[in-house]
């Protein structure tokens, strides 16, 4: 489908519809809801009542006690934080996360990265 396609195509149909509508015939239409508009981004009412929720729910993060000891092993192999995330078959912002106390603890990359840089005893999983 080419955009010319779909323009000779909308074309057709929106003339066809125009025929029908001067020839006295009945056309049924329906209008699509939020059609043209914006309307995903809309503020709803539970959007105050999630305000004044008390309760603070986050995900636990990595401790940057943690992030140090990444960050010393890779430098102590002489590896950038590319370099590690190429071994590990992640992307460089993930090591960075780690190393900076952003990321949210996951096992299997917590694991890959204490095999390369070799300390899986010195780092404490923040689960």
């Amino acid at each position: 489908w080419t955009v010319e396609h779909i323009q000779l195509t909308f074309k057709l149909t929106f003339q066809a519809v125009t025929a029908a509508q001067r020839r006295g015939e009945s056309v049924e239409t329906t209008k699509k809801w939020a059609a043209g508009q914006n309307k995903q981004h809309l503020v709803t009412k539970n959007t105050a009542k999630l305000d004044r929720e008390t309760e603070e729910l986050h995900h636990e993060r990595v401790p940057l006690e943690v992030g140090k000891v990444i960050q010393k092993g890779r430098q102590d192999k002489g590896m950038t934080q590319k370099d590690l995330a190429t071994k590990i078959n992640e992307k460089p912002q993930v090591i960075a996360d780690y190393e900076c106390g952003k990321a949210i603890p996951n096992n299997q990359i917590m694991g890959k990265i204490e095999r390369v840089i070799g300390k899986a005893a010195t780092i404490p999983c923040g689960n």
